[in-house]
C-alpha cells in the first residue's frame, strides 16, 4: 500500500446513528487501509448503544475519538460538527465516510493520493471505473438522474456531486463558508461541491465502487430527496437570475459609456 505523500494530519469523520453492528468492522478496515489517520466518530445519541461501543474501542486506540451529540440532527449537521472539530485541532485533511461499509476504506488511499493535486476529491460512482453493488435499478436511476439534474441546474461538470465519500484539504473547508450551510443529506454534499467549484477550486473525481449496506437500515428518505430537488432548483434559478441581472447591468453601463462618449 502506498501512503499519501505530504498531506499532513488526516482525520476521517464517520457520523453514526444505530450502527453498532457495522462500526467495529469499518473502524478496523479504516485502520488497516490508512494506519496514519485519526478517526472521529460523531454519534447522534444512537439508541442502540453505538456511542458506547465507540467509546470502548477508543479506550484502546489513541487515534480514535468520539463526539457524542445530543440527538439525531441529520448528516449535514454531524459533518459540520466534525469539520469544526478537525479545524480546531489543526488537521490538514478531513475525510467524509459512512459507517455502514458502503464506502470502502480500501479505496481511501486512492482519494488521498488524488488530493495531492486537488482541493477536494470526490469518490464517484458515475465516472469510468466506478459503480454500485446491490442497488435496485430504481435507485440507480434516481441517483444518475439527480446528478444529471444537478449538472444542468447548477452548471457544474461533476458526475457524482451527491456522493458522500470525499476528502477535503483543511484550507478548502476554511474557504467554503461553512457558517451558513443549512442543507442536509444529498443536498449537503451538492452544496459543498458547488461552493468549491464556484470558488475556482480544483475538484477531482476518483472512481469508487459503492456497496449497499448489508446491516442496519438506509438513512435515505423521501424527505431528503425532496429537500435536495427543491434546494438545487432554487439555487439554479437564483444563479440564472443573478447572471441575467449582471449582464443587464453591464449592458446598461456600456450603453451609458457610449452615450457619454458621443456627447
Amino acid at each position: 500500500m502506498t501512503e499519501p505523500r505530504d498531506l499532513g494530519r488526516i482525520l476521517v469523520v464517520i457520523p453514526t446513528y444505530n450502527e453498532r453492528e457495522s462500526l467495529p468492522v469499518i473502524l478496523e478496515r479504516v485502520r488497516r487501509a490508512v494506519p496514519q489517520a485519526d478517526v472521529l466518530v460523531a454519534d447522534d445519541n444512537s439508541p442502540d448503544g453505538t456511542g458506547q461501543i465507540a467509546d470502548d474501542i477508543a479506550a484502546e486506540d489513541e487515534h480514535l475519538h468520539v463526539m457524542h451529540r445530543a440527538g439525531k440532527e441529520g448528516l449535514g449537521a454531524a459533518y459540520l460538527a466534525g469539520f469544526a472539530w478537525a479545524l480546531e485541532r489543526d488537521f490538514d485533511v478531513v475525510v467524509e465516510m459512512d459507517a455502514d461499509g458502503s464506502h470502502q476504506p480500501e479505496q481511501l488511499p486512492a482519494l488521498l493520493e488524488a488530493l495531492q493535486d486537488a482541493d477536494l476529491v470526490l469518490g464517484s460512482r458515475w465516472v469510468a471505473g466506478g459503480g454500485v453493488e446491490n442497488w435496485p435499478r430504481s435507485r440507480e436511476i434516481l441517483s444518475r438522474g439527480g446528478n444529471l439534474y444537478t449538472r444542468v441546474m447548477l452548471g457544474i461538470p461533476l458526475r457524482d456531486a451527491t456522493g458522500g465519500y470525499r476528502a477535503f484539504r483543511a484550507s478548502t473547508l476554511r474557504r467554503l463558508g461553512l457558517d451558513d450551510v443549512a442543507s442536509q443529506g444529498y443536498c449537503f454534499q451538492v452544496d459543498l461541491a458547488w461552493r468549491a467549484v464556484q470558488r475556482g477550486m480544483t475538484v477531482v473525481e476518483v472512481p469508487i465502487w459503492f456497496v449497499e449496506r448489508t446491516k442496519g437500515t438506509s438513512k435515505m428518505s423521501q424527505r431528503i430527496v425532496a429537500e435536495a430537488l427543491w434546494r438545487i432548483t432554487v439555487w439554479g434559478v437564483n444563479e440564472r437570475v443573478a447572471r441575467l441581472s449582471g449582464r443587464s447591468r453591464a449592458r446598461r453601463r456600456a450603453i451609458a459609456g457610449q452615450q457619454a462618449g458621443a456627447q
